[in-house]
């Protein structure tokens, strides 16, 4: 996704200077031969990189080429993920290839969403019905004993290249990963994220997953709906009072971001009935107005909306949603939006709405009649104190969401 990379210095290391470099001969290259020998020296530099765990090197160049040339920016960003999500190594005389996938679980919920260990007969199932409807044959797999929330996972390229090559190692050699120890608090959500991570490995050369065994890429389709069919059930008991949705599981990157912009409308949906349930109110009562919020506010670019929640009759903010912004959705907000495509959202495709349209059909889906949206573009604030983010209010503040005074007890505090 293009986002900004943290700041680091100005001047490029030689390491730095050489990624940008290959990255932007990748680019360039007129052929596919030409792109194939600029892509393995680009492979085995940042190879060389990962193992070092030298990430300030790869978060310097891509600012570099974020800034002055995002072609090539996107270029080293699926590079250094491929790079850090596979790999390949030898056992008993045999090279295999192994992929880091995630399986990802959307969860929403009026309490708290579980997350931690998993007995090993659990585990064992979830494994089999991998095997059994999403694998090929003759894959081995490691599957780490934990259920991961989005705070819980690797935080940056070298620990997810870590985390590949410890998984890839008990895959061949068929011993248990062990779970990691002092995994951090998470945040409580009314909807939130949570992820099976397994490294699957093959023989060089041979297919990881069905639908390439098969050569019939909507097998896909088939393989999904067999896995929520089987597996679904047994997630469940690990999330107990949750309602839950199972996505593909598939490369760990791609398979984030994906979970990342579904956990979105379920969000919206989950703030809703918390609300309407906790005050006794019919979503008609509620009102919802949408900012539009960047790093950047004058250069016209949304980076996420913030949904501010209030009580019709009442201007106070009481519960807020972000539904950030991903890829070339950034881009979508340069679009011509007519007045019709915003006041009846539901009349269009889905395929064809802006993510503001989205959001509004969403609220009006919800039973949420009343939706204000600003004009203006706001800084991304948070509170000083507990960093939450910050979100509008009618008269364009921004302001802390805070449940009413009078609101049952016990309803806890969610973001």
């Amino acid at each position: 996704m293009r986002r900004l990379a943290k700041s680091s210095p100005n001047k490029l290391s030689a390491d730095s200077q050489r990624l940008v470099s290959l990255a932007q001969g990748m680019a360039q290259a007129a052929s596919r031969l030409e792109e194939r020998i600029w892509e393995h020296s680009l492979d085995t530099l940042l190879h060389k990189t990962l193992k070092s765990a030298h990430q300030n090197m790869i978060d310097a160049a891509l600012e570099h080429l974020f800034k002055t040339d995002l072609d090539a920016y996107d270029v080293l960003m699926e590079a250094v993920e491929a790079g850090s999500e596979s790999c390949i190594l030898e056992h008993d005389g045999i090279h295999y290839h192994a992929l880091l996938i995630a399986a990802p679980v959307l969860a929403w919920t009026r309490f708290s969403i579980a997350s931690g260990n998993i007995n090993d007969e659990m585990l064992g199932v979830l494994g089999a019905h991998l095997h059994g409807h999403l694998l090929a044959e003759g894959t081995q797999l490691a599957m780490m004993p934990t259920l991961f929330a989005i705070d819980q996972l690797p935080r940056n390229h070298v620990e997810t290249f870590t985390l590949t090559q410890r998984m890839a190692q008990a895959a061949v050699k068929g011993t248990p990963v062990r779970a990691p120890s002092n995994a951090p608090e998470t945040a409580p959500f009314l909807a939130d994220t949570r992820f099976l991570l397994a490294v699957v490995v093959a023989p060089a050369g041979a297919p990881l997953f069905r639908w390439q065994a098969t050569l019939h890429p909507n097998d896909r389709a088939q393989a999904l709906e067999a896995w929520r069919a089987q597996a679904t059930p047994n997630v469940t008991s690990l999330l107990p009072g949750c309602g839950i949705e199972l996505l593909l599981p598939e490369a760990y990157f791609v398979a984030c971001r994906e979970a990342d912009k579904q956990i979105r409308p379920a969000s919206i949906r989950a703030a809703v009935h918390f609300l309407t349930n906790t005050l006794g109110i019919e979503a008609n009562g509620l009102r919802a107005i949408i900012g539009s919020f960047s790093e950047d506010p004058v250069g016209g670019r949304v980076d996420e909306y913030r949904i501010g929640f209030t009580l019709r009759q009442n201007p106070e903010v009481i519960y807020g949603v972000v539904w950030p912004l991903y890829g070339q959705e950034d881009e979508d907000q340069s679009a011509i939006t007519t007045f019709e495509s915003l006041t009846t959202p539901e009349i269009l495709d889905t395929e064809l709405r802006t993510p503001l349209e989205e959001i509004i059909a969403l609220l009006r889906a919800c039973g949420i009649t009343h939706i204000k949206r600003h004009n203006e573009h706001f800084p991304m604030e948070f509170c000083d104190d507990c960093g939450a983010p910050l979100y509008p209010d009618a008269e364009a503040e921004l302001v802390h969401a805070e449940m009413p005074e009078d609101a049952p007890a016990g309803t806890g505090h969610f973001h």
